[in-house]
């Protein structure tokens, strides 16, 4: 069946950097606009002053929850005419909005754990999914795998850690590939999401619904290693982040 999105305007408040490299975008919420968390929005930018052969249009996960004033969304800011574009818009640019769109939303029964296998810019599907969950007094226990290299590429790292000791119902494991190139003293896990790091914080791998958001190869990584855990295609749901 083919979605059918409904097209908004939306206005550009302000912007802040939430890790190197990675910005956050917040706009005012259209008027009746509706989502779940976890869904993504098309943004499209209206006579924007540079285009280049990928366009004015990017898809984006909403990272804030649907009961948050506003919309959010974040990125790497990688040189393209669109991120240029975005990073020096003025407070009050208007840009099309079209959505909600996508499935990859918490499910309903609240026995079966959802586990949150996230890499770098991925994180936001899940960001919403926690903010909601905690704001909505969800009782799903949720567990939040979060990989980057250091703790300085890891956006909304701040927030994550405190959702943590507001909502006894979520555990955060961050884990880092290249901890010693941090500025910052690391003690977590180091490395990356793996088989043995599920199995060493998880109670049982295989009751719960599995996530995983993150770069192409990533979400094949993901896929393969809970494929070996014997992990069924329909306790996965996954999403992919593309570096445009």
């Amino acid at each position: 069946m083919t979605t059918v999105l409904t097209s908004h305007k939306a206005r550009l408040l302000r912007r802040e950097t939430v890790a190197e490299g990675t910005m956050a975008f917040y706009f005012d919420k259209p008027a009746g606009f509706r989502h779940r968390a976890g869904q993504s929005v098309l943004i499209t930018l209206i006579n924007p002053a540079e285009t280049d052969s990928m366009g004015d249009a990017r898809t984006f996960t909403i990272a804030s929850a649907p009961g948050d004033a506003e919309l959010m969304i974040a990125t790497r800011m990688r040189d393209t005419a669109f991120k240029r574009v975005l990073k020096t818009a003025p407070a009050g640019t208007m840009v099309e909005i079209d959505g909600p769109d996508g499935e990859m939303v918490l499910h309903e029964d609240a026995a079966r754990p959802a586990v949150f296998l996230a890499g770098g810019i991925g994180i936001t599907p899940f960001l919403s999914m926690a903010r909601a969950a905690a704001s909505e007094r969800l009782p799903h226990r949720l567990y939040l795998f979060y990989a980057n290299r250091r703790p300085e590429d890891a956006a909304f790292l701040s927030e994550l850690q405190a959702m943590e000791r507001a909502n006894r119902n979520y555990r955060l494991i961050t884990v880092m590939a290249e901890p010693e190139k941090s500025k910052q003293r690391w003690s977590g896990e180091a490395g990356y999401i793996r088989r043995e790091l599920l199995e060493r914080h998880l109670p049982d791998v295989k009751s719960p619904v599995y996530y995983f958001a993150g770069p192409p190869a990533m979400s094949m990584a993901m896929q393969g290693m809970l494929t070996g855990m014997g992990i069924g295609e329909d306790s996965m749901r996954h999403e992919e982040f593309y570096g445009y």
